[in-house]
């Protein structure tokens, strides 16, 4: 499932602040084709490089790394389908500022989950989680416009956000605890997306209420 749109409302205000967030996640990974693995081991982050005490700055920097084409359109696409209407909801700064924390809740729950591991974590994933988890307790009835990939089948539908978000989680929490059984070697951080997506629930009312 891909989340395209919100059918149900339009933000009042132009998402200044989601574009420029995707214009520097664009931009990261220009710089990360260029300069190639040696930038990506420089400024990915690290777990067992955070808990000696080393290389913080990675807990900023890789938010808006990617590992791929796949992984940054994948991501930013559903940035573009959920954070618009949150942006609009707290305010471009008070949004800047949730989604940068909603990051680096993620990592700091990757972290805790493996905190000695060698793998390189990259991703605007956590910070977008939150975006999702701030979306279904503000607008979970908004009905989005998702892509369904069923087989060699395309379809075009829509989905209450409360269903759409709801299979998201639940899934990320599947595979988290799959993933607990074997040897963690690469791939997805889903406790990020796990941790993110709690932080953007739990404390995204507090984000819109700083507004009025």
């Amino acid at each position: 499932m891909i989340p395209i749109s919100d059918t149900t409302r339009r933000p009042v205000r132009f998402p200044i602040m989601c574009v420029l967030i995707i214009a520097t996640n664009v931009a990261m990974f220009l710089l990360e084709l260029s300069g190639g693995d040696a930038f990506i081991v420089r400024w990915s982050l690290i777990p067992r490089e955070i808990t000696s005490g080393h290389h913080w700055i990675t807990l900023l920097t890789a938010m808006f790394m990617h590992a791929g084409w796949e992984h940054i359109i994948g991501n930013m696409v559903f940035f573009w389908a959920f954070g618009p209407e949150i942006e609009d909801a707290m305010g471009s700064m008070r949004f800047l500022v949730f989604y940068l924390v909603g990051g680096l809740v993620a990592f700091a729950a990757q972290i805790a989950a493996a905190p000695n591991s060698s793998v390189p974590n990259l991703g605007a994933s956590g910070a977008i989680a939150a975006v999702m988890g701030a979306f279904l307790i503000a607008y979970p009835r908004d009905r989005i416009r998702t892509v369904l990939l069923i087989g060699v089948f395309i379809d075009v539908t829509v989905l209450p956000a409360a269903l759409l978000i709801g299979i998201w989680i639940v899934l990320q929490i599947f595979m988290e605890v799959g993933s607990l059984a074997q040897v963690q070697t690469g791939g997805v951080a889903y406790m990020a997306h796990i941790g993110g997506f709690l932080y953007g629930m739990i404390f995204s009312a507090f984000f819109e209420r700083m507004r009025q």
